[in-house]
């Protein structure tokens, strides 16, 4: 029998929608409060969850992924009473099922609640995931699983895919694995930095010329577009592509045909496109500084690339990969890691994600020389300079520190000794959760207790979990 969870703090919301879902033939859970269904969706295997926007303690959008991560992997559908197109742009891409807006009608809600289930029942009965080629790819992160869900998909079609993502975080590693587990695997995979792209000569480094087609041309030149012939074009930074260039790229990506420069016929190819970004393509077509009918070609599949700080618990994994890869490709033994590197590491925003990342495991192992293991203290100085910083801007404000035996006594009256303790416990449970990125396994690790008293301590200082 399917589980539902509808987790709203309203309980005339609860006990009616309750009721379909009973009519229905399924076993509904309530919760009030997004801590309370927080913790059923860690014990029980839901299949879907209703979930309000506004509760008592918190935002529903903001525990959407946590909701998603349970034992049963639910679908979500969204239900609010505050109408709002960011947050349901916000829902969609952080993969809810369905975002409805209350008040609407329980048939609406049922049937949402229909097709969730169906396509639960569907998907189950599909063939076991493809076992992936990931030259490079490394993590089990939700948000990168999720990605690598979409790269499976799209890499058994012959559909173009558009990748975004924040400069540093992976997207031509995503592109490669994509022909590496397509049909087109083992042939040409053609690599075109549009950024670096000379404006003048653009069309002729796409398209090829013929020989004295311009001024310097003193032979013919075979374009990037028919190098790819029988393989994959791989567009990086796709939206710094001339307007004049687009126009004539997507009768290519069309057709399948396109014209050399200088030529007065045209010339077949078979390829697959793969295209990557770091912009806003979306806001640059309504802007007029990108094709819509090009954007809306290109996106046949879409894969977002997530940023580092949304894959936290991927970090330490990267930084061992990457460190190992050196030491191999220099000659050196393989270096070991305090946990206080990678507790610096975990509170590092990293802008430059990935890449910025790798490049820092360069330097650290560098200022290491033969010393065996890596300490905070190997890590770039501006990056510790900025950890030490944010860590204190973001800290709360401290319990009263001990009065020096020569000084006078702080002002105010002493706390109890349960109150004391009560802020400790606190303050150790804040510095636990980013130190650690919020990985429950490493929290149990570093702390020494077990889930579930981890579970009720979070719960009790309302720190999420």
């Amino acid at each position: 029998m399917p589980k539902v969870l509808i987790l709203d703090d309203d309980p005339m919301m609860n006990e009616a929608l309750a009721n379909v879902v009973a009519r229905l033939g399924h076993e509904p859970s309530c919760a009030f409060t997004l801590s309370e269904g927080l913790d059923l969706a860690r014990e029980e295997a839901y299949d879907v969850v209703f979930l309000d926007v506004r509760l008592p303690d918190g935002n529903g959008l903001e525990a959407l992924p946590s909701l998603r991560a349970g034992p049963g992997a639910p679908e979500v559908i969204i239900i609010t009473g505050y109408g709002d197109p960011d947050g349901a742009e916000l829902a969609v891409k952080n993969g809810a099922w369905d975002y409805i807006q209350k008040p609407s009608s329980m048939g609406r809600m049922s049937l949402a609640l229909s097709r969730a289930l169906q396509y639960r029942a569907e998907k189950t009965v599909r063939p076991g995931p493809m076992v992936l080629k990931r030259e490079g790819i490394v993590g089990a992160s939700l948000r990168l699983n999720e990605a690598l869900e979409r790269l499976a998909q799209a890499s058994q079609t012959e559909g173009n895919v558009l990748i975004e993502g924040e400069t540093g975080t992976g997207k031509e590693l995503l592109a490669r694995a994509v022909h590496e587990n397509s049909p087109r695997a083992g042939r040409r995979f053609v690599v075109v930095d549009c950024a670096a792209l000379p404006e003048s000569l653009v069309e002729s480094i796409l398209f090829g010329h013929e020989k004295g087609a311009f001024t310097g041309a003193d032979r013919a030149h075979e374009g990037l577009i028919q190098q790819a012939h029988g393989g994959t074009l791989f567009l990086d930074e796709v939206g710094e592509l001339p307007l004049p260039v687009q126009k004539a790229f997507l009768r290519a990506v069309q057709e399948r045909r396109f014209r050399p420069v200088g030529s007065d016929r045209e010339i077949g190819v078979d390829f697959r496109l793969i295209a990557a970004t770091n912009r806003d393509l979306e806001r640059m077509a309504q802007e007029g500084r990108f094709r819509k009918d090009l954007l809306y070609r290109l996106r046949t599949h879409f894969i977002q690339a997530p940023p580092l700080r949304e894959r936290r618990e991927d970090i330490r994994e990267l930084a061992v990969y990457h460190v190992n890869r050196l030491c191999e490709r220099y000659g050196t033994e393989t270096k070991g890691f305090s946990p206080e590197f990678f507790e610096a590491l975990s509170l590092y925003e990293w802008p430059g994600n990935v890449r910025e990342l790798f490049n820092t495991m360069e330097e650290a192992l560098a200022a290491a020389g033969d010393e065996p293991t890596l300490y905070p203290y190997h890590l770039p100085i501006a990056l510790r300079a900025r950890v030490a910083r944010s860590s204190v801007e973001n800290h709360e404000e401290g319990l009263p520190a001990p009065s020096s035996p020569s000084g006078p006594l702080e002002q105010g009256p002493l706390p109890t000794l349960k109150a004391f303790r009560e802020e400790a416990e606190r303050r150790y449970l804040q510095r636990l959760w980013h130190r650690t990125g919020a990985s429950r396994k490493e929290m149990c690790r570093v702390s020494g207790l077990s889930r579930t008293r981890l579970f009720e301590l979070l719960k009790k200082h309302g720190i999420p979990s």
